[in-house]
């Protein structure tokens, strides 16, 4: 049984003084009532609802007819509480009506992990035996499997319950031996040169117990050298498409085989791996494989002298798999999202690896092939979490959400990891195979088209990668793993090339890589290769880059937080080998450190063609928040300024919200300051107040991130949980509902025809056009801040007296309305880049009255570059264009017509209207329009928009 998990994997033994069934034994023809004390176990001092992960052995077979889904709290069973820390859970009217069984079928065992509403707390796998008769396997222990050498002999020895019972002993389906009439039975199977799998079945009456077990032979270490040019994992053959060839670099094992579909997971010496002599890896060459046929496969990695607590075998799936299939997770993908998912294969267990030979390679648009990403400088990152994002949940759903991010005009979106995690439900940093894209969201060739989608409007796609860890299921984790229970899963031994036993670090998740073992840093150079070249990624955001050093401990965060150079070299290592693929990729730490170890990276090869230098993760949420709920203390936003960091260039990807802080918007809600009739928690109130925060955080030079649906003030905790209840992160022992899927409120709801909700949509993009085309954002900023009215002057000297090369942003973040300080650069004509409306500066020192929760920006010059589809020329000017449900003028207008392209009218406005009043056209067909405005003179401009 999987354990799938977040954030931990706890096992635990767990005794029958504990856990005891009644009746003792079961019985399948009736209730039987499991009881169950927390006392001493994992959920002892949790106070929240027990699930089961309950099911049986059915026909010898373990975990069969399981209720419902791991973590799923709405189809698997809830303990009830009986008194203090004891519990139970009734199962009626009997076994076989209860689970589902055919009454012609054997119920031997019930199968239980009991586990916390989050699934983050769990006992271990425990089994109870069902009716009086039972079978006792006393060689070898049931469901082992025993390694010897080819032509010895392998003992079985079985005993049982109530009298005599009938023997029938089966290898590979085929009965080899019976003995019709026994309560003690033995055999030799004599001279075994072939892998066996064996099933003893015994029979008294009616009822029949089947235990299973096997062995593996031993075949030998064949040495031969491994042709040139491989790689590990899947090395298909370019030429011939019956053949490809497997390499597997298993340190201290003695030898392995192939087991799969191509051999009926009954693999003969012909699929015992070869050693190469030189580099010590194993090595086939398949045959005889018929083109574009999904084959799966295991390796079976065997240890004949292990050490004490760890397996002899592992059957484990490929670590290079780029294509993996679960038996836990694969039966609840959705079939739209992933049609004509390969089929897992039947009597396997645990991951395995999808091989096919000739595929076609995917055609990528000239877009792609031929796309020059945003400059660093420029960069307007769109944070997704594909899960999230839409209700369908799938890379489809995102592509046809294409059109939401082009009017948006950011310029890149980054995914939260996409490759192969544990479970379906998750934010994907529980990675287990990091060269496989997972299921859950679509096929490979979906996903290839979303980034090709993204390439053709201009977008760059960067991904998150979490190769700080990896989690329990990932087979460099379990080919080298403690597991004294025996249960296949575990964590990693001091023999693992790969991994720490413990974390070197005090931010630890999943399993901590040895970041300082080569192999290690090759595994990690394949994934990044993959990921650039299969599938053109623009860049990666690397997760959790403090964790990349191998010289503190778990418990040491001073050490964890301080400068460590072993960090600093090991990631300049793998952005230098990323610039190698691309020279223009994107290389984005998630480090939170200090100055001094994030200078060396932002500073590393800028001054090259085309420059480098890392970009860091700039977290700003806490600032930013106080200002956007009206508090005048700890808000303090210089440092979302580069420089302000010692950075020689704007590396600083600095954000106001990211997937890991709360919502901007629900703190202002909960929280927000409440003075004298101005009520920032009213959510109106609250949402007004964004388009500032775009406005003193989007546009400070450098790339700047928005986490999704910020731009439409996304007001729901991050904590909100599946039942739509909200915890925190403190609630450490029912685990907090962070990761919890999302409701999808802003398009049910349709935020967009919001009034208060589109307005920071279109200021966001409306500055975010600023940011990427006006040459003056990729200057330099001063940052005056500290208060309720931040002040920043952006300037850019390269620029010409004639051009937009200065810019002055305002904002009043208090509650009441404020006479804002300037200090304009010089007196003159300035522009509100808004609307390009002026206002004539005579002092440079004079103040601007700003309403509560609104801004100016304020440029020398007209926006020109910015601009899109406006007519350019003195009056009045309408935005934002593209519109989708409405427009808004820059002037007081008595009456305003729309008309078609072709000159009918089609609405009118006949009532005088202020600056900025919304001009509904939601109720138009997409198209271009004319739009006659006539101002308070009646005078007359005519400009087109574009409805979309």
């Amino acid at each position: 049984m999987k354990k799938i998990t977040l954030l931990f994997l706890l096992i635990s033994s767990i005794s029958f003084a504990q856990f005891t069934t009644t009746p003792s034994p079961a019985i399948a023809s009736g209730v039987v009532t499991l009881n169950f004390n927390k006392t001493g176990t994992p959920l002892a001092a949790y106070t929240g609802t027990i699930y089961a992960h309950i099911g049986l052995t059915v026909n010898g077979a373990t975990w069969q007819n399981v209720k419902g889904s791991w973590g799923n709290n709405s189809t698997q069973p809830a303990l009830t509480l009986v008194s203090g820390t004891s519990y139970k859970l009734d199962l009626t009217p009997d076994l076989y009506t209860y689970f589902g069984v055919p009454l012609s079928s054997s119920i031997t065992q019930i199968c239980v992990v009991l586990r916390n509403d989050a699934g983050t707390l769990q006992t271990a796998d425990t089994f109870f035996n069902v009716g009086a008769f039972q079978v006792n396997l006393t060689t070898p222990a049931q469901n082992s499997t025993t390694i010897i050498p080819s032509g010895t002999s392998f003992n079985v020895a079985a005993n049982n319950t109530g009298g005599n019972a009938s023997y029938n002993l089966k290898v590979n389906g085929t009965s080899i031996n019976t003995n019709l009439s026994t309560a003690s039975y033995t055999f030799s199977d004599a001279n075994v040169t072939s892998n066996k799998n064996y099933s003893l079945e015994v029979t008294q009456g009616s009822t029949t117990i089947t235990k299973n077990f096997s062995v593996i032979v031993n075949p030998g270490t064949v040495s031969a050298a491994m042709p040139t040019g491989l790689l590990d994992g899947i090395n298909y053959n370019t030429v011939d498409a019956t053949k490809a060839t497997l390499v597997l670099d298993a340190p201290l094992k003695d030898f392995v085989y192939v087991a799969g579909s191509f051999n009926n997971w009954q693999p003969t010496s012909v699929y015992s791996m070869k050693k190469d002599p030189t580099s010590g890896k194993f090595w086939l060459e398949l045959t005889g494989l018929t083109s574009g046929t999904n084959y799966t496969y295991q390796y079976w990695v065997v240890d004949a002298t292990p050490i004490a607590g760890t397996p002899s075998l592992v059957k484990t799936a490929d670590p290079y798999s780029t294509l993996v299939l679960s038996p836990d997770d694969d039966p609840y993908i959705p079939a739209l999202s992933y049609p004509s998912l390969p089929v897992y294969p039947v009597g396997q267990e645990r991951e395995v690896t999808v091989l096919q030979t000739g595929q076609a390679a995917y055609a990528w648009s000239a877009a792609t092939t031929n796309f020059v990403k945003p400059e660093k400088e420029k960069l307007v990152v769109y944070e997704l979490l594909v899960r999230d994002f839409d209700a369908a949940r799938s890379y489809q759903s995102v592509i046809d959400r294409i059109d939401y991010f082009k009017n948006l005009k950011i310029n890149a979106i980054e995914l939260l990891p996409v490759m192969e995690f544990e479970g379906n439900e998750s934010w994907g940093y529980n990675t287990s195979f990091h060269m496989a894209l997972d299921k859950f969201y679509g096929t490979s060739t979906k996903f290839k088209e979303l980034i090709d989608v993204c390439h053709q409007n201009g977008i760059a796609v960067i991904l998150d990668v979490a190769l700080n860890h990896a989690f329990g299921r990932n087979p460099m984790v379990r080919m080298w793993m403690n597991d004294p229970d025996g249960d296949g899963w575990g964590s990693p031994s001091t023999e693992n090339p790969y991994f720490n036993t413990v974390a070197k670090h005090s931010y630890s998740v999943g399993e901590d890589f040895n970041h300082a073992s080569l192999l290690t840093k090759n595994y990690v150079k394949r994934v990044v290769k993959q990921w650039i070249q299969e599938y053109k990624i623009d860049g990666f955001r690397w997760d959790l880059t403090k964790g990349f050093t191998q010289n503190c401990t778990a418990s040491d965060e001073t050490c964890t937080n301080a400068y460590q150079a072993d960090r600093v070299a090991i990631l300049k290592d793998y952005a230098d080998y990323s610039w190698s693929l691309d020279p223009t990729h994107y290389t984005i730490f998630e480090h939170l450190g200090t100055d001094m170890e994030e200078q060396e990276w932002a500073n590393y090869r800028i001054t090259e063609t085309p420059s480098k230098g890392v970009m860091m993760w700039g977290k700003m949420t806490d600032p930013y928040n106080q200002l956007t709920m009206g508090y005048n203390s700890n808000n303090d936003i210089s440092r979302m300024n580069s420089t302000n960091h010692g950075f020689t260039k704007n590396r600083l990807m600095g954000y106001a919200e990211s997937h890991d802080e709360e919502r901007l918007m629900y703190k202002n809600i909960q929280y927000g300051a409440n003075l004298n009739g101005y009520n920032v928690k009213t959510p109106a109130t609250a949402l007004s107040r964004m388009s500032a925060l775009g406005a003193v955080s989007l546009l400070v030079p450098g790339p700047k991130m928005i986490w999704h649906f910020g731009e439409l003030g996304w007001d729901s905790s991050i904590y909100t949980c599946n039942d739509g209840s909200v915890n925190t992160s403190s609630d450490a022992i029912s685990g907090d509902c962070k990761l919890d899927k999302k409701p999808q409120p802003q398009w049910v709801n349709n935020w967009s025809g919001d009034a208060g909700r589109n307005k920071i949509y279109t200021d966001w993009a409306k500055m975010i056009a600023l940011k990427i085309n006006e040459p003056v954002f990729v200057g330099t900023a001063t940052i005056s801040s500290a208060s309720l009215t931040p002040n920043i002057k952006i300037t850019n000297s390269a620029l010409a007296a004639t051009q937009l090369k200065d810019v002055l942003i305002l904002a009043n973040f208090d509650v009441s309305a404020q006479n804002v300080a300037t200090g304009f650069p010089y007196t003159g004509t300035w522009y509100n880049l808004m609307d390009n409306s002026t206002i004539n500066v005579t002092n440079v020192a004079a103040t601007i009255a700003i309403p509560a929760g609104e801004f100016r920006i304020y440029g020398n010059k007209i926006a020109s570059l910015a601009i899109a589809n406006f007519e350019k020329k003195d009056g009045i000017y309408l935005y934002p264009n593209p519109a989708t449900n409405y427009f808004t003028l820059n002037t007081n207008t008595s009456k305003v017509q729309v008309f078609s392209i072709t000159g009918q009218l089609v609405k009118s406005f006949n009532t005088s209207q202020t600056v900025s009043y919304q001009y509904a056209v939601n109720d138009l067909n997409k198209g271009l329009y004319i739009v006659k405005a006539y101002n308070e003179n009646n005078e007359v401009q005519v400009m087109k928009f574009l409805k979309i």
